[in-house]
């Protein structure tokens, strides 16, 4: 006789979507582990419009005269991204401090405004012209299947478990399936580091970007610890 159990059916299925999203992750990686060449004169003559003004503007711009960390955001509406952007403000003076220029950087112009009114970034911001910059930084795209697939991994969760306690919200404006990541520049042109998500909870660490930068004596590791209500943060429905 047949036997049918919908509760070990239900286990055995996500546990075949977790073993899946194991194997799709580590794939991933392996692409991404190996050292990418970029041609940064090519990113450099590529253009960024300002979300405050629409000035338009080559993103060699950023680091002709001075050090820049210039951060790629997957989408605007984006728990993980308003995240980093929330994380990247605890280090903010310290980059100012040195000179160093933070810029944000976005797909589209669609949900910027919420972005902006939202306070999670203290930066320029600004949106690619057009996807080929993303491309040609070697951010990749997800599906609509990896993208799902995509929140059941660990530093996802864990991402989504931090955003929520800090009250960040989301919206579901905008390209879902894009990843991002960041150039660590040099005055003049020299990178001194390139990174692109292998996930959309992904992102470098402050201290990782000091460090990148040589300051990693200013980092204090209280930065990361503080509570919601000390860093100011609304409290509204948080969306991936």
């Amino acid at each position: 006789m047949f036997l049918f159990s919908f509760s070990s059916f239900s286990v055995h299925f996500l546990s075949g979507i977790r073993w899946r999203s194991s194997v799709f992750i580590h794939s991933v990686i392996r692409k991404s582990s190996s050292k990418m060449s970029i041609d940064i004169n090519a990113i450099g003559a590529q253009k960024v419009k300002s979300v405050a003004n629409g000035e338009v503007k080559e993103l060699k711009s950023f680091w002709e005269d001075q050090n820049a960390a210039v951060i790629f955001f997957r989408r605007w509406g984006c728990m993980f991204c308003r995240l980093w952007a929330k994380e990247l403000g605890e280090i903010a003076p310290i980059l100012a401090k040195h000179n160093i220029k933070l810029v944000g950087v976005g797909v589209e112009e669609a949900g910027s405004k919420d972005f902006v009114d939202g306070k999670f970034f203290d930066g320029d911001l600004y949106y690619v012209e057009n996807i080929s910059t993303y491309q040609a930084l070697g951010f990749k795209r997800f599906n609509l299947v990896t993208i799902l697939t995509s929140l059941l991994w660990k530093q996802s969760r864990e991402a989504i478990a931090k955003g929520r306690s800090m009250g960040l919200g989301g919206d579901m404006k905008g390209d879902w399936v894009q990843t991002g990541g960041a150039l660590l520049m040099e005055k003049g042109g020299k990178v001194l580091h390139h990174f692109a998500q292998t996930g959309p909870g992904e992102h470098m660490s402050n201290l990782d970007i000091l460090k990148t930068f040589g300051l990693e004596n200013e980092y204090k590791p209280e930065m990361a610890n503080k509570k919601p209500e000390e860093r100011g943060e609304c409290n509204t429905e948080p969306s991936p």
